[in-house]
């Protein structure tokens, strides 16, 4: 089934589309695209069925924050690193990401640059087609589609987990280095109110990359400053950002309330039941909803370790307790120790709010953040064959990515 121009159909599962559940449909698959959602009866008779036995066929889950997983991180420029993190979120039913490095030296930052273009030319899947390459070599992992720079460029009051020594602001020069390798960013995020934040956010949006806030300390004033230049997008919700404060008899709100209230912005949220409880996430959800809200897994590489596990994000050290990642003084979180997969339940169950729109911010929602939904995000004609079949527990029964199996089940297929 690993083949190029495969040609199959998954049936008997309860498909879901960007606003349904629906059985009885069929997904026929077509080489890398999704040629197909129809009626299983009106499947022309002699095509090769994959019987799902009842499952959910979703999307495949895309995770835009992401530094790592299993001790490894995305600050590590290597395939040893790259290649178990890429597996390990296909493994979850997870078929695209962003590699997000944490703040670190520059020169590391600008080796995780370089070494992800080169393993994004390497695991072109079309590429290794044109080259006549064995797509059976090696295992497929989840799809690096560019990078998320998750800083440096940060208030160091709100750095949280991040690095304080290697906090920078964005007019200090070395911007030119980073930017120089524009063609692999999509996304970074940082500080609007910093000296140079603006000229900065403005060079992003010229380049296509989204401008992202957060770590910041900024006032309305100043990120509606940031965004009149083209910032569109807030990270991880209540993490790190500036909340109101007073001056005199005057409150000012912060980026908090922003991403609560500004329809023209998109906003991000860890959803592993540790950073925010049920509440908050209710709250987000009933102001941002479900096609401007997206779900974040902020993994780090202490995801699928045991408890107590220490593990590293750029040149920090942390720890596994009490399932999430911590400082050793537990001043703050770490990051989460928790993949997106999992936190689907959490939203369904904890939160209330309905599959299918689980599924949509965890899939089409992070998709359009980052300009990739006329490829990616929902089960659509056309769009590429980026495909997780979940039991009920959502662990993936089966991971597709662009027709392939990466996950492969022991599945029977009758012609």
């Amino acid at each position: 089934m690993n083949q190029t121009g495969n040609h199959f159909a998954l049936v008997n599962g309860r498909v879901v589309t960007p606003y349904a559940v629906e059985e009885g449909l069929a997904v026929l698959v077509d080489g890398s695209t999704i040629a197909a959602v129809l009626p299983q009866a009106d499947l022309i008779d002699g095509t090769n069925e994959v019987n799902v036995g009842g499952r959910l066929i979703t999307p495949g889950l895309i995770d835009i924050h992401n530094h790592g997983a299993l001790g490894h991180t995305f600050n590590e420029p290597t395939d040893e690193a790259f290649g178990p993190l890429t597996r390990e979120q296909a493994r979850r039913g997870v078929t695209s990401l962003l590699a997000t490095p944490a703040t670190a030296p520059i020169d590391n930052l600008v080796a995780c640059l370089e070494f992800s273009r080169e393993w994004m030319r390497r695991h072109d899947l079309a590429g290794q087609d044109m080259a006549g390459q064995d797509a059976t070599e090696e295992p497929i992992g989840a799809q690096v589609l560019g990078v998320h720079l998750e800083g440096p460029y940060f208030d160091l009051a709100q750095a949280g987990a991040q690095d304080p020594a290697n906090v920078r602001n964005p007019d200090d020069g070395t911007a030119d280095q980073l930017l120089a390798h524009h063609d692999v960013i999509r996304m970074i995020s940082y500080a609007p109110e910093l000296p140079g934040a603006l000229e900065f956010t403005g060079r992003l949006v010229d380049l296509g990359i989204v401008a992202a806030a957060g770590h910041s300390s900024a006032k309305e004033e100043e990120v509606a400053a940031a965004i009149e230049r083209g910032l569109s997008h807030m990270i991880h919700i209540w993490s790190a950002q500036s909340t109101t404060v007073r001056e005199g008899p005057w409150r000012k709100p912060g980026l908090l309330e922003v991403s609560l209230t500004y329809d023209n912005l998109t906003v991000e949220m860890i959803s592993d039941n540790k950073h925010l409880p049920p509440t908050l996430m209710k709250l987000a959800y009933k102001c941002i909803g479900p096609d401007r809200l997206c779900v974040i897994s902020d993994a780090t590489s202490g995801a699928g370790l045991p408890e107590g596990s220490h593990f590293r994000m750029g040149e920090m050290e942390y720890e596994v307790h009490d399932g999430v990642g911590m400082m050793f003084d537990r001043s703050c979180f770490a990051g989460s120790t928790t993949l997106i997969n999992q936190m689907v339940p959490i939203l369904i169950e904890k939160v209330g709010i309905p599959l299918v729109e689980v599924i949509r911010m965890a899939s089409l929602t992070p998709a359009r953040v980052i300009g990739v939904d006329d490829q990616k995000g929902s089960l659509e004609v056309g769009k590429d064959a980026d495909i997780a079949i979940f039991n009920d527990d959502f662990s993936a029964w089966g991971t597709l990515i662009k027709g392939r199996w990466a996950v492969e089940p022991a599945f029977e297929t009758t012609l």
